[in-house]
């Protein structure tokens, strides 16, 4: 395996490629520009989009809808990730609500969103939580069932009698990890989310993307395309160093 320098520049010489043949592509004839802008003809319409504030507005309500929407599938996810993984009955009780549940997308929620929240910022953030929700649960339970049953006896061994403190000083740290993992798997649905939930009416870069599209501005859907990859990797990168320190007890 190549190792150094030039192994560090690949990501970076593969990235360049594919800008200039998508570069090349309309501008060669091959494409119509109408349908897929060049790169070069990109940052004109951000500074159009920038100036007239739709961009600003559009990123400031998408980021409102992405972490509440995040935060409360979390929340959810985990909560019934760790009743179903400690006890029994609970699995035994959900199983087949989970199954039954499981298989609808998101966007099956969207007429039922509408119908109990209206066209607002809650319908967002409800479709938003389910979309996370399922992913963190799965995780969640399954890093809860995995945690080592030595590890309870000897935390009750040790005076962590009560089960609140054994879930807390005990379980929860034991199953992090595995947590952390379906929270951040998590991150890049719910981003794919923010569009599904934004499509209807809702203020946000998905609406803003709807009309752009009905324009045929692709400059500008682009633009936004690139927005929320780049908030993306914002978000994934943070999140990537807070999962190192919180397990910086593994090294």
């Amino acid at each position: 395996m190549r190792s150094g320098p030039a192994a560090a520049l690949l990501p970076l010489a593969g990235l360049v490629a594919f800008f200039a043949l998508w570069e090349a592509l309309p501008l060669t004839g091959l494409v119509n520009p109408a349908f897929l802008p060049p790169p070069s003809a990109l940052p004109t319409a951000f500074l159009r989009e920038l100036r007239s504030g739709q961009w600003l507005a559009a990123v400031s309500g998408s980021l409102g809808h992405y972490v509440l929407g995040l935060g409360l599938g979390v929340a959810l996810g985990i909560a019934a990730g760790t009743l179903t993984g400690l006890f029994r009955t609970a699995e035994g009780l959900s199983a087949w609500v989970v199954r039954v549940l499981r298989p609808v997308p998101g966007l099956a929620w969207v007429p039922f969103a509408i119908i109990w929240f209206g066209v607002s910022p809650a319908a967002a953030v409800f479709i938003i939580s389910v979309g996370v929700f399922w992913i963190v649960y799965f995780a969640s339970h399954g890093a809860i069932r995995g945690v080592d049953r030595d590890l309870l006896e000897l935390a009750e061994a040790f005076g962590f009698r009560s089960a609140p403190e054994r879930l807390i000083k005990v379980v929860w740290p034991a199953a992090t990890p595995g947590i952390l993992v379906g929270v951040r798997t998590a991150l890049g649905q719910a981003w794919m989310a923010v569009v599904a939930a934004e499509i209807f009416g809702v203020s946000g870069l998905g609406q803003r993307m709807m009309q752009a599209s009905t324009l045929l501005a692709t400059d500008i859907v682009v633009v936004y395309m690139l927005t929320m990859a780049l908030l993306y990797g914002l978000i994934d990168a943070a999140f990537t160093n807070l999962q190192g320190r919180l397990l910086q007890w593994r090294a």
